[in-house]
């Protein structure tokens, strides 16, 4: 058996973390996962008043035992910790300290804004955790997406994060029936220095805006290939891959996943561009921002 993979679910009181809970709770898990229910009293702003910080980790203290109870009854034995300080950094430093591999957190919320905005504390947990992060969101129906066969799209680009990403669904249990469909979206030719107002072809010739066009079309076809290559190895079924959509990818890869019903989008955490060296790719965090579904961005 392989070592163990550890699992942190990051808790508050809101819905959203419940949200959180029941998908935990509902989903299958390799047989060695190890999971801790984590949450922060954050006394940045009650420093000076002991008796609320006090009343703060009872009720963090009971948050954390009841779920803790809730995943006990779903066949696992979750530790739970308390920890003071500011959410979205105690829970990335957790994650570091125990050699997480993946932290589940709720998005924004279930109202409206959370379609469009992620909270500040699963924003932050996202850009500096050093392990996979899912932002879990409520499914179309009441129940927990993964308490039916799922329906998970993989985004790729060909790069390491992607393949770590295509890694992470194939080397995980999913629900009986579910279906995976590869996406890699054929991005347009992005040249240096052209003039704002003039399309493309009134600076560059025809012939080098097509090369580029089927070079970028090469690299999709690639990324699709190398990550089937890889989910064979799983027992999920792949749906066939549609030639790639030419655009953005931030957009596509939202467009299609909502078109397709995707209970769950995976991506690589940065891309191929030198850029996201320094900051996390804007593709992964634009999906995870704005997506209607689920969303677990993998680092390798």
């Amino acid at each position: 058996m392989g070592h163990t993979v550890k699992i942190v679910i990051g808790m508050d009181s809101s819905p959203a973390s419940q949200c959180v809970l029941e998908e935990a709770a509902a989903r299958p898990w390799p047989a060695n996962a190890e999971f801790s229910i984590v949450t922060v009293v954050d006394v940045y702003h009650f420093a000076q008043l002991p008796a609320i910080v006090e009343d703060a980790r009872r009720e963090g203290n009971k948050l954390v035992r009841l779920a803790g109870e809730r995943l006990s009854r779903a066949g696992h034995k979750p530790h739970t910790e308390l920890l003071l300080g500011v959410p979205r950094q105690e829970i990335a430093a957790y994650a570091k300290r125990c050699q997480v591999q993946l932290i589940l957190v709720g998005s924004h919320g279930q109202g409206t804004l959370s379609r469009f905005l992620l909270g500040s504390v699963a924003q932050g947990v996202l850009r500096t955790a050093p392990c996979s992060v899912e932002i879990v969101r409520l499914s179309t129906s009441v129940s927990p997406a993964s308490s039916h066969s799922m329906k998970i799209m993989l985004a790729t680009d060909g790069s390491e994060f992607s393949t770590a990403a295509a890694k992470a669904i194939a080397n995980r249990p999913w629900p009986t029936g579910s279906e995976i469909k590869i996406l890699s979206v054929e991005e347009l030719p992005n040249l240096e220095n052209q003039m704002m107002a003039s399309p493309l072809s009134a600076i560059y010739p025809a012939s080098l805006l097509e090369e580029l066009l089927e070079s970028s079309r090469h690299h999709a076809k690639e990324a699709v290939e190398t990550a089937r290559k890889i989910l064979v190895t799983g027992k999920v079924r792949i749906l066939n891959s549609k030639p790639a959509p030419v655009g953005d990818p931030r957009v596509l890869i939202l467009d299609h996943a909502k078109e397709w019903g995707a209970d769950l989008i995976v991506l690589g955490s940065h891309g191929r561009r030198g850029l996201d060296r320094m900051l996390m790719g804007s593709v992964s965090q634009a999906v995870a921002m704005h997506a209607h579904c689920s969303v677990e961005v993998s680092r390798p």
